[in-house]
């Protein structure tokens, strides 16, 4: 797949902002910085637009979801949109049987548990969400068109981040049923029929990959991978169980050819796993771009751990976020500090934004880190 030079890329220069240089290792004058769960549930006006509406109804729903996806950028001022959808989307575009309950999260009407089971859930054809993906492409060019618009009154160009979850967190998700603490049926699936997890996780490989792709064809100018359940595998299990699946995402957006008047030989990666501390050093061998590194992890120990040529993302724990003003400026110093230790650095929380965030200290940390790296 080649995209042309009317893609974001070039045609609204997303090349060039302050998320893409960083990804790529120029560190730019002034550090990025976006949130994890930046659109959504802390903004007041978010919740007045979704009133009435469920979940996975708002995330294809095209309009819906670009006013949404820019919500943050206009109120905090971030460096980055990150596209407002849920990891379970693609499996609904497949045709999975599955609901998003408030106060719960994914619930899935047929869990998948056994050989069988994933024989007859991995017959359908991957490619079944390219075909129905007309929403999600919408959506993608509708908000980068906004994003084009507005940047004027930004004085940055500020691109879209494409998102996908990963094989492993979508596994637990499915053979578990729903959320679970210790995702033990899924741990239990891996040990006890290896065979029938390698076709499930090879499957949702390609349902994300493919997810990615119509993001990135439509307008997205980078991906992140989320992989929320990954810190529950010991790292020889996550090598063999988690990671092949999650480099097969990946590479179908290394299929992609950016625009040639880009000057990028691929779409920038990013990976964030919560709890995974002890497997950086296997991420790392996803030769990404971008490591989101969780608030367990101080930037610099993880920069050890990764022993690679990246940027890292992260990583203030969002339980700062309602620390005394004095308090977070401290912890966002010091985070600003150890991603010095980098290539470049994206700063970021160290998991997603809590529901019950006060916008205006987003506002004010992003603020922060635009000021405290503008005066270095």
């Amino acid at each position: 797949m080649q995209l042309s030079d009317q893609h974001p890329l070039v045609a609204h220069a997303t090349r060039s902002s302050r998320l893409l240089r960083a990804s790529l290792g120029d560190r730019p004058d002034v550090t990025p910085v976006w949130f994890m769960r930046q659109a959504g549930r802390s903004l007041p006006e978010y919740r007045a637009l979704r009133q009435g509406q469920s979940m996975l109804d708002a995330c294809l729903d095209p309009a819906l979801v670009s006013e949404i996806t820019l919500q943050p950028v206009r109120r905090h001022g971030v460096d980055a949109a990150i596209f407002f959808s849920d990891i379970v989307v693609p499996l609904v575009l497949a045709g999975v049987d599955v609901q998003i309950v408030p106060g719960r999260g994914p619930v899935f009407t047929d869990p998948v548990r056994t050989a069988a089971q994933v024989a007859q859930l991995t017959a359908i054809d991957p490619e079944r969400i390219r075909e129905r993906s007309e929403p999600i492409a919408d959506a993608v060019a509708r908000t980068t068109e906004m994003l084009a618009q507005e940047s004027a009154s930004w004085g940055e160009p500020i691109p879209l981040i494409g998102f996908a979850g990963a094989p492993f967190t979508l596994a637990a998700y499915l053979v578990e049923g729903g959320p679970s603490k210790d995702h033990l049926r899924a741990r239990r699936l891996i040990h006890e029929d290896p065979a029938a997890w390698a076709d499930l996780t090879a499957w949702l490989a390609q349902i994300s990959g493919v997810f990615l792709q119509v993001q990135v064809a439509a307008g997205a100018s980078s991906v992140q991978l989320f992989d929320s359940w990954a810190g529950s595998l010991a790292p020889s299990v996550y090598r063999a169980a988690a990671l092949p699946a999650s480099r097969a995402t990946l590479d179908h957006v290394r299929a992609v050819r950016p625009p040639a008047g880009s000057g990028l030989a691929h779409i920038p990666l990013a990976h964030f796993g919560v709890g995974t501390g002890d497997l950086l050093a296997d991420i790392a061998t996803l030769d990404l771009d971008i490591v989101g590194i969780d608030h367990r992890v101080a930037l610099d120990d993880a920069l050890t751990r990764l022993d690679a040529d990246v940027t890292v993302q992260g990583n203030l724990d969002p339980a700062l976020l309602f620390a005394p003003p004095a308090v977070l400026d401290e912890a966002t110093d010091r985070i600003l500090e150890e991603g010095r230790a980098a290539r470049a650095h994206i700063f970021n929380l160290g998991h997603g934004v809590p529901p019950e965030t006060d916008p205006d200290v987003l506002t004010r940390l992003v603020r922060r880190v635009h000021e405290r790296t503008d005066a270095a």
